[in-house]
């Protein structure tokens, strides 16, 4: 099949143009969440077998002959990067013409038998799948999408990894805006993932984690951003990158985002609170770094996730059922070393529910512990619409084991920090720069941020919102929908639990409550 055979490389917009124009192809004849299933493992196959080909086409000039090279690789894989069958390349599929679901689908399993690495990741799609008796995708769509697929190479002379890579992002992106409510379950927009990577600023040698990674973008934009700094150099020790992801075809997309990226990443698959992948020895939660991530907001689990829960993690408090947001911010801190640092994306409620109420309130009481104990570093709330899943805002929380600034708290307000967009909103690249540099440098700009003290905070009930703080055109903020509706079930939980605590107290007097039918 013909493809680009000139010597310049491809760069970003012809890149994202070509292979957008490979994934509408399919986008009629697939629902929108789904097509992003087919075309991602057949961009990461035709990466693999394009760098396969070149690297082979190096062995040659030692062994004297592709016919002695493939025989030599037939026998020690590790002299490539990925082993790819003969049968399962890419000029195998291009040169088909019936039967090219079972051969595509048999391709990837075989190249995941032979390369451990990338089992769960290439082979987990089946393209000879049937719905209804009818094939979900047939095999005309599927050679006219091998056919669009094959205008280009995409080896190591054609693309740099960090330029495959932001094409691989550009289509997680496209596929997240045609994929409603499913798509917070794999992807953070790229400003919010590019903010938290500046505000983390990893160091050589650094461990870094997500526990809910999604397609990895967190974990690649903290790559993504050391390479910048350091270029590659390899006096510079590398990072060490370990996820977990808990929807399968999520897992997938993470393992095969991040081979593209050009990155070595452990991925595990599997429920992070009821399950943690990632530990040491003995049992305990392995410690990072840097820790990072975007859980799904006000998720909920059922309280013995936390009340019989084997780590420790969750001794200073357990969240509602409701809401498991400090749930997942006491995991995260549980797996921060003694001088670790954390970032973490949640709703704007998480920093200010319960405060001001009277009584007691199991958010607030829980943050009142990291505000006392001077853990928060910043809170960043961030403008409205930026997300795929929610128009509300959101909030970025850095919590720091080692502070540098004691007795103080960044509360940034960037709400009005972006552009206008279709269909989201987006913070341009100087917005994500103006907020990175007020953390940075430590600033209390007017109208923008605050430095805050211990004292502040705890005059207003640990309410850690920015709003508070910084006031924008002498307005407070008001009791957003999804911030109501997690009070109103925390508050329905808590009379159930005085319902029953009033049952055993009156049975125990011998005045059982008859029910009612």
């Amino acid at each position: 099949m013909a493809q680009s055979s000139n010597n310049t490389r491809l760069d970003i917009t012809t890149l994202e143009g070509w292979l957008w124009e490979a994934a509408c192809k399919i986008r009629g004849e697939i629902d929108a969440p789904k097509y992003k299933d087919y075309i991602l493992p057949l961009i990461f196959l035709k990466r693999l077998s394009d760098v396969f080909d070149d690297e082979a086409k190096k062995l040659e000039s030692n062994y004297g002959g592709r016919e002695i090279v493939e025989k030599i690789l037939a026998e020690d894989h590790q002299l490539v990067r990925f082993y790819l069958p003969a049968e399962s390349r890419w000029d195998s599929l291009a040169r088909k013409s019936t039967g090219l679901g079972e051969h595509i689908t048999d391709a990837m399993r075989s190249i995941a038998r032979e390369n451990p690495k990338l089992q769960g990741s290439i082979d987990i799609v089946d393209f000879n799948a049937t719905a209804a008796g009818q094939r979900i995708i047939t095999d005309d769509s599927l050679k006219t999408l091998i056919t669009v697929m094959g205008k280009h190479r995409l080896g190591l002379a054609d693309v740099e990894p960090d330029i495959i890579g932001r094409a691989y992002e550009y289509l997680l992106r496209k596929f997240a805006e045609g994929s409603g409510q499913s798509a917070g379950e794999f992807y953070t927009p790229r400003e919010v993932a590019i903010l938290m990577a500046q505000l983390l600023n990893p160091k050589p040698g650094e461990e870094i984690y997500d526990p809910c990674c999604g397609s990895g973008g967190l974990l690649i934009k903290c790559a993504m951003n050391f390479r910048e700094r350091y270029h590659n150099d390899p006096e510079v020790a590398p990072l060490q990158f370990c996820g977990q992801e808990n929807q399968h075809g999520t897992f997938a997309m993470a393992k095969m985002n991040t081979f593209i990226h050009d990155m070595e990443a452990q991925i595990a698959l599997g429920n992070t609170m009821e399950h943690p992948a990632f530990l040491k020895a003995e049992g305990a939660l392995r410690p990072f770094d840097i820790v990072t991530a975007n859980p799904m907001w006000n998720q909920d689990f059922e309280q013995k996730v936390y009340e019989t829960d084997a780590y420790n993690r969750f001794a200073y408090g357990y969240p509602p059922s409701s809401s498991a947001d400090w749930g997942w911010i006491q995991h995260m801190f549980a797996s921060l070393k003694k001088n670790g640092r954390m970032a973490v994306v949640l709703d704007t409620g998480a920093v200010s529910r319960g405060s001001g109420n009277t009584g007691k309130n199991r958010e607030r009481d829980i943050r009142k512990y990291f505000a006392e104990h001077d853990l928060v570093e910043a809170v960043i709330l961030l403008p409205e619409n930026l997300f795929y899943n929610t128009t509300a805002p959101g909030i970025v929380l850095v919590i720091n084991r080692k502070k540098q600034h004691k007795g103080e708290c960044l509360l940034v307000n960037a709400s009005k920090l972006f552009q206008k967009g279709r269909p989201k909103n987006f913070m341009p690249d100087e917005s994500i720069a103006q907020v990175a540099g007020i953390f940075r440098e430590w600033n209390a700009v007017d109208g923008i941020s605050a430095i805050v003290s211990a004292a502040d905070v705890a005059k207003n009930d640990f309410n850690l919102s920015p709003s508070r703080y910084v006031a924008q055109n002498g307005k407070d903020e008001t009791l957003p929908l999804e911030d109501a509706v997690v009070l109103l079930r925390e508050a329905e939980e808590e009379r159930r639990d005085a319902d029953e605590k009033l049952k055993k107290v009156l049975a125990g007097l011998g005045l059982g409550i008859e029910e009612k039918h």
